[in-house]
């Protein structure tokens, strides 16, 4: 499978087409759920090479969905990018207990995203041989 796929969770219609028309534009496969319920079931099915997701949202927050993960999937290898405009220490607390986690300060900027991304294929292909060896 040539294209990433990009799992965007994020109950803000508005900006999640921005990111969506961004990612898709930038080359990248991309499928956006509402909540973290949602998106759980898109994960079973077929795990992204990347998610990014808010944190508040109904039915299941960004946290509760990353604790979830963590859980479910101890062999995770996709990263999680996590959207965030709080900067309080406590919202930081529970993501060390998540493996490959990440926080994009909202406002978001395209750019440091699309970077981010980047430098995370480039060297995940390194790393996975790496891991193999």
């Amino acid at each position: 499978r040539l294209m990433k796929r990009i799992l965007i969770v994020d109950d803000e219609p508005h900006m999640t087409r921005v990111l969506k028309l961004y990612l898709e534009r930038a080359g990248y496969h991309v499928v956006t759920r509402p909540n973290g319920m949602e998106a759980l079931s898109v994960i079973e099915n077929e795990a992204p090479d990347a998610m990014i997701t808010d944190i508040q949202m109904p039915v299941m927050t960004g946290k509760e969905l990353c604790l979830e993960l963590e859980s479910r999937m101890p062999n995770r290898t996709f990263p999680i990018f996590v959207m965030t405009s709080m900067t309080d220490d406590e919202h930081r607390d529970w993501t060390s207990k998540v493996r490959g986690i990440e926080f994009l300060e909202k406002p978001l900027s395209m750019r440091v995203l699309a970077s981010k991304l980047e430098k995370y294929f480039q060297s995940a292909g390194a790393t996975l041989e790496a891991g193999n060896a």
